[in-house]
């Protein structure tokens, strides 16, 4: 048996624990932003502190790493005047975190690829032109040695499908997550708007090993779990971000406002309250940081 069939059989027993940030752990730690790409640059600006990054969430038990490569789509990095390294920062995100597994002789953690459309011009490629990058994306993880690949704050329908889509072709077990929000009607929504039931429906029918709710406000997990749960009887997982960015005004800059992360301890009060709703990993999103991870560890662990 595969480690990533023995962790899918262990996860449907117990909870898995999971990293935290990479981009903004990356950003906390010195490393500039990439103009329009976020914290996407690590990988080439200093591919030491990101791999310093991946060994701290081992060391505190995590049993999944994520490749800091959700800023590294063909779009945001044509915005970001990198595309002519889009093939490098994806590799290398890959490799980086493989090479933190290695260093600590931890053979069992598995690293995710991690995919993303998310803009930080609001210009959108055309669908086919996703369906083209996100395939040359996935291919190269793969080949670089991800064991899964994990498709990263999926905010509509139609976009998510075309990802989706485009991952397969890399022939690597995928995950979803969903990065959801509570609309004026009190439903349960994409970030853009479609309803969460809608998406959960359209995801049953295609061929994924788990679903997550990430990047989302913490408040709105357990109400978005309980969606999720209601129409899918996979593997579910929690990886919420907390804060955001320093000027919500105009996002001319996107430097994060660490000062408004949640306290360790409330984190951890909520992350009870999901592991006992039955969630199968648990890990975190932006400004989430390795104490956070090393106390849930030791929540799991009891």
């Amino acid at each position: 048996m595969s480690k990533y069939k023995k962790l899918i059989t262990r996860a449907r027993k117990s909870t898995i624990l999971m990293d935290g940030a990479t981009g903004t752990e990356a950003e906390r730690r010195g490393i500039p932003q990439l103009k329009n790409a976020w914290n996407g640059g690590a990988a080439l600006l200093n591919p030491d502190i990101l791999r310093e990054i991946h060994e701290d969430y081992i060391r505190c038990g995590a049993e999944i790493i994520i490749s800091n490569t959700f800023a590294n789509s063909k779009h945001a990095l044509e915005d970001a005047g990198e595309v002519h390294n889009f093939i490098i920062y994806n590799e290398a995100g890959v490799k980086i975190a493989l090479e933190a597994r290695d260093n600590l002789s931890n053979t069992d953690v598995l690293v995710a690829g991690g995919i993303s459309y998310w803009t930080w011009t609001g210009r959108k490629p055309t669908l086919s032109q996703l369906q083209e990058s996100i395939e040359e994306q996935a291919n190269v993880m793969a080949s670089s040695g991800a064991d899964f690949l994990i498709l990263e704050m999926m905010i509509d329908i139609e976009q998510m499908l075309v990802t989706l889509e485009a991952a397969k072709t890399a022939g690597l077990p995928i995950w979803v997550g969903l990065s959801c929000v509570l609309n004026n009607k009190g439903n349960i929504c994409l970030e853009e708007g479609d309803l969460l039931l809608d998406a959960i429906s359209v995801l049953s029918s295609n061929d994924i090993d788990a679903i997550h709710i990430m990047h989302t406000e913490i408040e709105n997990i357990l109400p978005s779990l309980k969606v999720l749960k209601s129409k899918w009887n996979g593997l579910i997982g929690v990886y919420p971000n907390s804060g955001t960015y320093a000027n919500t005004v105009d996002l001319k800059s996107t430097v994060w406002a660490f000062e408004d992360v949640i306290v360790t301890e409330k984190f951890i009060r909520h992350a009870k309250i999901w592991h006992d709703f039955g969630v199968n990993f648990i890990g975190g999103c932006c400004g989430i940081n390795v104490d956070h991870i090393k106390h849930l560890s030791k929540i799991l662990k009891k």
